[in-house]
């Protein structure tokens, strides 16, 4: 009898925990003000269950609660913008370092929160701290959170408090997810920058066939003459574009559509669309050496902070930036767990240069692994670097002719009747 009402007070027991972590997210948001005992008037924000515990929460740190109430929401329901991996990099960084100075995980939280003016991210940070305060670990409480927070990002901290060295993990998150970002910028800047150029070229080709070319038309219906080929074939163009805009733009915004849905909804498209971009010259070998300097920071990461290497290997697949190295990830991550060594699986996937698979090798037989690949990841980072700048230096040139040539081709295409036009008066 005393062991069924022990097993019943224990499943109440462990039900009203369950109860409590349900209910420790429902927070408010509310706005206070008051006066402290020298009688100078402060406010600020606060987030809680209710009004009451906001107001109780004042008068323990010597506030005279004036008045607290919820915070208004911004215009048109908005909650404030969407929450970057970047900040998720500030985060890791401010939360490792406060860790390392002695500050208590939950109070650096609700520092930061306290300091965020995102309303999304701070909302996030007091759910978390909520959710700590209420008997859940860190990494469970960022499983709430899977966007934010990935698989690879949990099983870090999970591993860093399970060996009792969370500190330490975070500020090892924290420079790898400065490096990744910092990557990620790197390959934005390499794309950005021809897609914009080449944007304005498609649009100033549309305005000039759509509002000047008609112009000319016009003035060369005077002439009486047969227009050169070249001059007929733009004046088509126009007709078309001008009678059929809203078909071409359905025609482009339908093949684009077509394109995003393929990849995502087919891994076979995904992979061959990623395979031939890879073998593109500049922004292939840039996205190639990407993926290895992200594939090597990863896995030296995770493996550094005691995660075996066949979940590492599978925390990292989706972290490389590539279909084709996730594929090559999962399939190294299939040999290993039969007892291949990780040189001999990466060599088999034939995408790995010979250099990483040596250094990988030397890591597996010094047993120092980790201290290779991030070897390998910091030398793939900085080609990452001078492959960007260099792509810089070689497009404009190459981005000036093309432009030079559509634009230029357009206005000389115009001007050819009147050129004829002229040498026969003359």
């Amino acid at each position: 009898m005393a062991t069924a009402t022990t097993a019943n007070n224990r499943a109440a027991a462990i039900a009203d925990r369950g109860k409590s972590r349900s209910q420790v997210s429902e927070l408010t948001n509310y706005t206070w003000s008051g006066t402290d005992k020298r009688g100078v008037k402060m406010k600020g924000d606060f987030a809680a269950k209710n009004a009451t515990l906001v107001k109780a929460e004042l008068r323990r740190q010597g506030i005279n609660p004036l008045s607290v109430k919820p915070k208004g929401k911004p215009l048109f329901g908005s909650t404030g913008k969407t929450i970057k991996a970047r900040d998720i990099a500030v985060f890791s960084r401010q939360i490792a370092v406060m860790m390392a100075a002695g500050v208590p995980m939950v109070q650096g939280i609700d520092i930061m929160a306290n300091g965020s003016t995102n309303p999304r991210m701070k909302n996030m940070l007091n759910d978390v701290k909520a959710n700590i305060e209420g008997g859940s670990s860190l990494h469970e409480a960022m499983g709430k959170y899977p966007v934010q927070f990935d698989e690879l990002y949990r099983n870090l901290v999970k591993a860093g408090e399970s060996a009792g060295v969370l500190d330490t993990v975070l500020d090892t998150v924290a420079t790898y997810k400065e490096n990744i970002e910092a990557i990620k910028g790197k390959i934005k800047k390499a794309m950005f920058y021809p897609a914009i150029v080449f944007a304005v070229a498609i649009l100033v080709s549309a305005i000039l066939l759509i509002f000047v070319v008609p112009q000319f038309e016009d003035v060369f219906k005077n002439f009486g003459a047969q227009l050169p080929a070249f001059t007929q074939m733009i004046v088509n163009a126009s007709r078309f574009l001008t009678s059929y805009w809203w078909f071409v733009l359905l025609w482009v915004a339908g093949i684009i559509a077509a394109l995003i849905f393929a990849y995502k909804r087919s891994p076979r498209f995904a992979h061959f669309l990623a395979r031939a971009v890879l073998k593109l010259p500049v922004v292939g070998q840039i996205l190639q050496q990407s993926a290895i300097a992200r594939f090597s920071r990863t896995l030296g990461v995770t493996f550094a902070a005691g995660v075996p290497l066949v979940e590492a290997l599978d925390s990292v697949a989706g972290a490389t930036g590539s279909p084709v190295y996730n594929d090559a990830v999962r399939r190294i991550r299939d040999d290993v767990s039969v007892g291949h060594q990780l040189q001999l699986a990466m060599r088999q996937t034939n995408i790995f240069p010979n250099m990483v698979v040596q250094m990988v090798a030397i890591g597996e037989e010094s047993g120092a692994l980790d201290k290779m690949l991030f070897k390998v990841a910091e030398f793939y980072e900085q080609e990452v670097n001078n492959a960007v700048d260099a792509l810089s230096s070689l497009l404009e040139p190459f981005i000036m002719v093309i432009i030079g040539t559509i634009v230029g081709g357009l206005v000389v295409g115009m001007y050819l009747p009147i050129f004829k036009l002229a040498a026969v008066v003359g």
